[in-house]
């Protein structure tokens, strides 16, 4: 199976997600949203999405001005992954990936590396949360402090064998 970790990523914070993830996933192929195609995505048959939330609970400039719609997604794997705030953002929390959740959902993909609790995070609101779950994997880099780089290990390693 072809992979591509694919970010969006202003400050850079998302872009250092995806290289740790790309530090476990060696052989995935790390893509900026910003310099690429549908068509180019769409030959990979499994895509692990990152994108942090921004102004109030919107995608990040770069993955709202990409052409979604394009994507070829149905019977592909994608797993996702949200950067976030939980103490600034409160009632926006992650809502990034939970809006390209819901359309990669209409879009025919099987999402993997989800389900993930909720409970170590303080927040009011999230379009992250289905079922009372994440959708994907949550960073909110004051929560995981240290064990940050431990924590994109295990959920790699977790979603590995679906790719």
């Amino acid at each position: 199976m072809s992979v591509a970790i694919v970010y969006g990523s202003t400050k850079g914070n998302t872009k250092s997600v995806a290289e740790l993830i790309k530090s476990n996933f060696q052989e995935a192929d790390l893509i900026d949203i910003a310099k690429t195609t549908p068509e180019q995505l769409n030959v990979y048959s499994g895509l692990i999405i990152g994108t942090p939330t921004y102004y109030d609970g919107e995608l990040q400039d770069d993955w709202e001005a990409f052409n979604k719609e394009a994507l070829e997604l149905k019977g592909k794997t994608v797993a996702l992954f949200g950067i976030g705030n939980q103490k600034r953002h409160s009632s926006t929390f992650n809502n990034g990936i939970g809006i390209l959740h819901e359309l990669f959902v209409e879009k025919g993909a099987k999402i993997v590396g989800g389900k993930n609790p909720t409970d170590k995070y303080t927040f009011e609101s999230s379009k992250a949360v289905v079922d009372g779950k994440f959708v994907g994997l949550i960073v909110d880099k004051e929560v995981e402090g240290g064990s940050l780089e431990k924590s994109i290990a295990a959920w790699t390693k977790n979603i590995k064998s679906a790719f």
